[in-house]
């Protein structure tokens, strides 16, 4: 009876209000907001409408429906609306553009900053990655054409007394100017500078005005990373969580301590241990000594054994290097490889050592463990040091006083023991091993490290401790007397052996962020396309291609249903044409294309010196030679970056006409500009690098507080980058 009564009100309300109000449809409070900030962005592109009325629907806003009564026919086209008067609690991360994609295409969680009306209606995403982009270009403080000049005459593209805040604001209009000024380091607190800006072309530089025409905002992105490292953009837009069921969160939220790996989606690769042995560079970055085989030209030996006799890690010194003359002596013949075998041939050891503090404060070996592949004690020996002991560090170590008081083994015959052990096939495994072998005063080519072999969730620098592997890993508790009656190196001995023997058999992704993530296009493969019905009826997946400049990354280019790799951006163009409307003839990507897409272009960034060149940074380190003039990198002038950006610009537009209807374009630039970032980090290493072995006034660089300040402010700007969504 209630029921009816309300809706006799209803009709007594309809009856006495005008036709219109009588037909008007039902809004909520986000629809008069979204209205308010934009009339039109809810409803279709006029080109549809064309078409529908091409097809005989040339009235599509009423319909009879039911007993009677007209009401609005429900329009199904996509599209996002954000609404000027919400607020931003946090920077829009790389990570909520992808779930903003597989939410339209998956099934992800809606997101909570902007609103997708019938998100159902999307049928296929591109997303285009343009690092070389910078808000600066969007608020003046990037010069794309010529200097202008201050009302005063001051030429503003040149350095002066204004500050660089106060030159961007007059070179810009108040919307774009407001939000850089809300965006500065000392207002990055204010919600304001979360805040997307809407394109306006007129109050755009030339080269940037036809962005206004395919995008409403300009988003601010944040890129991945800490006070002193970006991670990748790339990584984070196509890696994605894992999905997890509700008894599996339950699970870890009950969990103490490392959580449960998900190995639901996990299939294993078997794969030989010689796979794992660490490369010079790794053995370099984790502060080994390295053994004369890895240099095999003579200048390289040469200095190596200067800079060892430099650092007292020489044979003078007490040190030994196993008996490996090259690195092919490690080889053994395929005949004598076992089919299937793991090892391969190899001769496996885990290897795990105590140390005590002695005089001159130093680390003295007191013991040593070793195990065989089958966890078999090859050595366990407790050591007498050649120094007095200053510190047992009983709580750590387990070593007291009356355990050394009856030992007369040194550290020349543990050498002695170790030469008959290891041969060029042997592999030595252990645990931040580089220490082991410093005590042991030692060197062996063929190392596999378990805390480089299993990166920390952070990445490196940063490590993980082997009771947290072992707990995560291989459920098992180790080190129970840590801090009371120390640890077992017997004990962590195997705890390495096995975790290398998972890795083995789970696969090189094993331990990485692989088994928290997996590909997007392999969770896109999960979802069947629209109209299929379920994978399990045999419907086919949705399908991704990747375009790159190059060939594509290869991890992700065997997860993508195609690759193309290009030369130049307007090969990356044809490209993403190619992928989203297939070929004409469909010989090898069908017609209608596929569903998801991923392209970088890579010019912009190359002109700016932007691109990522690890060899080179390795050769400037190493180079002897400090006069590094001819290896400046200089920026482009501003006309020459202008006719770059136009050139970028004209290509993310000519992606965005070539789209069919119902297809979702995200552009983002990943990261602002990460050449001091990378100036500074290179300066950290090498300092790191001499200060092991020099004195500090022979320094060649000096990291103070000053440049640790300097890092973070560069790691800040390098952080912030920029972002563009639509509907076609």
């Amino acid at each position: 009876m209630a029921r009816s009564k309300k809706r006799k009100h209803a009709q007594i309300t309809h009856d006495d209000g005008d036709q219109q109000g009588q037909n008007a449809p039902k809004i909520t409070v986000g629809d008069i907001l979204a209205r308010a900030s934009n009339p039109t962005n809810h409803e279709r592109p006029e080109s549809h409408r064309q078409e529908n009325k091409a097809n005989g629907d040339e009235d599509e806003t009423w319909t009879v429906v039911g007993k009677g009564g007209k009401k609005r026919k429900t329009d199904n086209y996509p599209a996002l609306v954000y609404a000027e008067s919400h607020r931003q609690q946090c920077s829009l991360k790389i990570h909520d553009l992808q779930k903003l994609v597989l939410y339209c295409l998956a099934d992800d969680s809606a997101p909570q900053w902007i609103s997708i009306r019938h998100h159902f209606g999307i049928k296929k995403a591109v997303v285009l990655f343009v690092p070389g982009l910078e808000r600066g270009m969007f608020d003046g403080s990037v010069a794309l054409n010529a200097p202008k000049k201050s009302d005063q005459g001051e030429d503003l593209g040149k350095e002066s007394d204004v500050p660089a805040e106060e030159v961007a604001l007059h070179n810009v209009p108040s919307s774009i100017a407001v939000s850089q000024a809300h965006s500065s380091p000392h207002n990055s607190a204010s919600p304001d500078a979360y805040l997307p800006v809407r394109l306006a072309a007129d109050e755009l530089p030339q080269p940037l005005k036809p962005l206004a025409d395919c995008f409403q905002h300009l988003w601010p992105v944040q890129a991945p990373g800490d006070d002193s490292r970006v991670f990748s953009p790339l990584h984070m837009m196509l890696n994605s969580n894992l999905p997890k069921s509700q008894e599996q969160k339950k699970a870890e939220k009950a969990t103490r301590g490392p959580k449960p790996v998900n190995t639901q989606y996990w299939q294993n690769k078997r794969t030989p241990i010689a796979n794992f042995i660490c490369s010079k560079e790794e053995l370099e970055d984790n502060d080994f000594v390295l053994h004369p085989a890895w240099f095999e030209d003579a200048a390289g030996k040469a200095r190596e054994v200067k800079r060892r006799e430099d650092a007292k890690q020489s044979a003078e010194h007490g040190w030994m290097d196993t008996e490996v003359e090259e690195l092919d002596y490690a080889c053994v013949p395929s005949q004598e490889i076992e089919q299937g075998s793991i090892t391969a041939g190899r001769k496996p050891f885990a290897i795990d050592c105590e140390m005590c503090k002695a005089e001159g404060d130093t680390m003295a070996l007191t013991r040593i463990s070793i195990v065989d592949w089958d966890g078999s004690v090859v050595m366990d020996e407790l050591v007498k040091p050649d120094k007095p002991i200053t510190d047992y560090l009983t709580q750590f170590s387990g070593i007291t006083a009356e355990k050394l008081e009856p030992v007369t083994t040194d550290l020349a015959t543990i050498q002695k023991d170790l030469h008959k052990i290891l041969t060029p096939q042997s592999i030595l495994i252990g645990h931040s091993v580089n220490s082991d072998l410093e005590a042991l005063k030692l060197t062996h080519p063929f190392i596999i490290d378990t805390s480089v072999l299993y990166q920390h969730p952070r990445g490196p620098p940063m490590k993980s401790s082997l009771k947290w592997l072992a707990q995560k890993y291989l459920c098992r508790e180790i080190q129970k007397g840590h801090g009371t009656r120390g640890h077992d190196s017997v004990e962590d001995a195997r705890a390495c052996l096995d975790l290398v023997k998972m890795k083995c058999e789970k696969g090189p992704e094993w331990g990485t962020s692989a088994i928290y993530t997996e590909s997007i296009f392999k969770r896109l493969a999960r979802t069947p396309r629209t109209g299929t019905g379920a994978l399990a009826n045999g419907a086919q997946g949705k399908t991704g291609a990747i375009i790159d400049h190059g060939s594509p990354e290869k991890n992700f280019r065997q997860m993508a249903t195609f690759s193309i790799g290009c030369d130049t951006d307007a090969e990356v163009v044809e490209g993403v044409k190619r992928a989203v409307l297939g070929d004409p003839d469909g010989a090898i990507i069908p017609g209608g294309g596929v569903d998801f897409t991923w392209a970088r272009m890579r010019e912009l960034e190359t002109l700016r010196g932007w691109k990522n060149d690890h060899r080179y940074d390795r050769i400037h380190m190493n180079n002897d030679d400090n006069d590094h003039e001819d290896s400046a990198r200089t920026d482009p002038s501003p006309t020459e970056l202008a006719a770059k950006v136009a050139d970028t610009v004209a290509h993310i537009c000519e992606v965005h006409a070539s789209l069919p209807p119902c297809t979702l374009l995200v552009v983002y630039s990943g990261t602002g500009d990460p050449r001091e970032l990378a100036r500074l980090q290179q300066m950290q290493r090498t300092f790191k690098a001499e200060y092991t072995i020099k004195k500090w006034d022979q320094l060649s660089v000096k990291w103070t507080d000053d440049e640790e300040q300097a890092m973070k402010r560069a790691c800040k700007k390098a952080r912030r980058g920029l972002g563009f969504i639509t509907t076609t």
